[in-house]
């Protein structure tokens, strides 16, 4: 990338079909879908891609099919996040040599109780920083059990040559991103927030300059993005109320299941299958979930129609 990455970076999920196998031409429309909903970056095998319940040998797969597919249309991010540093080097060999742009690691964890001291969370971001010459994103989120403090944050990005963007979703991430921002100046390529744009003004007006979310309304999103970085506050804040809704119950009832509904609703995929133990959504939350999609006219919910 010849210059920083910003705007509106969604997740991609990874569609199955009914069955449970991996539907690799489905992951070609996705990946196509979120294209036309007029994104900066994609995002490959992160949380909502459902990445803690594929294979190795499907994750890799799915990275080849997708760097393929995209063929540069725009950047693609690949999560590679792993407990065992060893794993998570390779992986990051293997994206960076398929043409990925950037990868995202979350810091080692294995369960609330087995997380390393902050000196095996630098080392582990150092081996991969080492092993890569694309950006790094670290991805900071209470899932980990992790405390990520700024300082240390701060050493990683001015230490470590390609720990450059960080995506914060945590409670009060807007404080923090204003504070990482402040401590590491022009060495914070990349500030973004997550949890589907739920605080993403606070975090826009703490400065973050993009946001990863899921394929659901990628096209309303990047626009509050593009209007709030061009100076329009007062059309972000209006469109950012106008998607709150969706947004809300998005992120507090449906999960990464929203995306795929809407997308199996839509005509993009054959099925909105989530693997076991994850369970199918609840029609109730299914018909407001599909409501609120048709209020907003979204692209994934008429895209293969």
């Amino acid at each position: 990338m010849k210059s920083p990455l910003t705007g509106i970076l969604p997740v991609a999920p990874t569609p199955f079909h009914d069955d449970g196998r991996v539907d690799e031409d489905g992951m070609r429309r996705v990946l196509d879908c979120i294209i036309d909903q007029g994104v900066d970056a994609i995002c490959i095998l992160a949380n909502y891609s459902e990445q803690f319940l594929l294979s190795d040998d499907e994750r890799a797969t799915l990275m080849r099919v997708s760097l393929e597919h995209v063929a540069g249309r725009v950047p693609v991010i690949v999560t590679i996040s792993h407990f065992h540093t060893g794993i998570v080097v390779n992986r990051a060999k293997a994206a960076q040599a398929l043409g990925a742009a950037m990868v995202m690691v979350m810091p080692p964890y294995h369960g609330v109780g087995l997380v390393p001291g902050e000196a095996g969370i630098y080392e582990h971001y150092q081996a991969i920083s080492d092993a890569v010459s694309i950006p790094i994103m670290v991805q900071d989120a209470p899932l980990s059990g992790c405390q990520l403090s700024v300082p240390l944050l701060v050493r990683m990005a001015k230490e470590l040559e390609n720990v450059s963007y960080f995506k914060m979703e945590m409670p009060f991430a807007a404080d923090k991103l204003a504070a990482l921002i402040e401590a590491g100046g022009d060495h914070i390529v990349g500030p973004f927030d997550g949890e589907e744009a739920a605080t993403l003004l606070a975090d826009l007006d703490a400065g973050c300059t993009g946001t990863m979310t899921s394929g659901l309304q990628c096209e309303h999103i990047g626009g509050i993005i593009r209007s709030y970085l061009a100076g329009d506050t007062d059309s972000a804040l209006a469109q950012w109320t106008r998607c709150l809704p969706l947004i809300n119950h998005e992120n507090r009832q449906c999960g990464l299941r929203a995306t795929k509904v809407v997308m199996k609703e839509g005509g993009v995929i054959g099925s909105d299958h989530v693997r076991h133990p994850l369970k199918p959504m609840s029609p109730r939350t299914r018909d407001r979930l599909l409501q609120l999609a048709g209020d907003l006219d979204l692209i994934a919910l008429k895209w293969g129609k």
